[in-house]
């Protein structure tokens, strides 16, 4: 497994992380428990988790998992809170989020969108404060635009508070923007990119048509919103250009899927989200088998 910096702060993530998004929403927590153990027996050092993750369960779920693996130094743990990201919220959130984690410390604490409705200055102050309090290690944000970031690195520079180390953006072979504005951002300034959502929430696993349905009991059909982001014309043919693809290659779609993300410069840790060790292990066989530069071309200049 290799191990990457993160931004410009001392943690070392495992170039592969694990999202936690399933936890106590889709499975419970044996299976969790299970997963994280596997986990950490391949190398992944990354446990990512959120407020917002079925109402805090998911984070109960890993506070649970801490406590009785007594394993809390051999993970890089990191969460996010929601908007409102206001002085009052934040120090509030982050309690919140440290109880249910039983922790002491969050090793990297992110900003799981922007709020348009709070000046950027109260949140970085308030966020700065947790750093003080030895209560956060670093910090970092997700869904944010290029400009958003960099507005917050600006203001952070201005008044002398801690920086965000990364960002945390959807990315896949359908949803692909960030290569436009926000990895050269991140490139200039040395701000780690955890991407997530490598599959497209299952959108690029062969379950879906140019028919625009759900099969039942799929992501899209359980979660519809997932729709808002896939449902436009590049994102279908980009789909069915990779099911092409896979037919003529041999190699499985999600095969094909992981490896090009797992692969593309400038990202510096990828996250699986896992209903079963078999995801994780995938994970890895697709790491494994790469992907030819010619084929890497091709699949980039979609």
């Amino acid at each position: 497994m290799e191990y990457r910096q993160l931004g410009r702060s001392d943690l070392k993530v495992s170039a592969i992380g694990l999202g936690a998004v399933t936890f106590s929403r889709e499975i419970d927590d044996a299976t969790a428990f299970t997963i994280i153990d596997h986990a950490l027996d391949r190398g992944i050092n990354l446990i990512d988790t959120a407020e917002a993750y079925n109402k805090g369960g998911s984070e109960n779920v890993v506070g649970r998992w801490l406590k009785e693996s007594g394993k809390r130094d051999k993970v890089v743990l990191a969460t996010k809170l929601l908007p409102p990201l206001s002085a009052e919220r934040i120090p509030q959130a982050a309690e919140a989020s440290l109880r249910r984690l039983q922790t002491d410390v969050i090793d990297l604490y992110q900003l799981h969108a922007f709020d348009k409705n709070t000046p950027m200055d109260e949140s970085l102050a308030a966020l700065s404060k947790l750093v003080d309090e030895g209560k956060v290690r670093y910090l970092g944000c997700s869904n944010f635009a290029a400009w958003q970031l960099c507005k917050a690195l600006w203001r952070a520079d201005v008044n002398g508070w801690p920086r965000l180390e990364s960002v945390q953006p959807n990315y896949n072979l359908a949803i692909r923007e960030i290569e436009q504005e926000m990895l050269p951002l991140c490139a200039d300034q040395q701000i780690g990119v955890i991407s997530y959502s490598p599959l497209g929430a299952g959108f690029l696993t062969g379950k879906y048509s140019t028919s625009w349905t759900a099969p039942q009991g799929t992501r899209f059909d359980i979660i519809p919103d997932h729709w808002k982001v896939y449902e436009n014309g590049r994102s279908m043919e980009r789909m069915e250009k990779l099911r092409d693809k896979a037919a003529e290659s041999g190699r499985s779609m999600v095969q094909l899927a992981l490896a090009w993300v797992l692969g593309q410069p400038g990202i510096t840790t990828t996250l699986i989200g896992s209903r079963s060790t078999a995801h994780i292990d995938q994970a890895f066989e697709a790491a494994e088998a790469g992907m030819s530069a010619e084929l890497r071309a091709e699949l980039n200049s979609w």
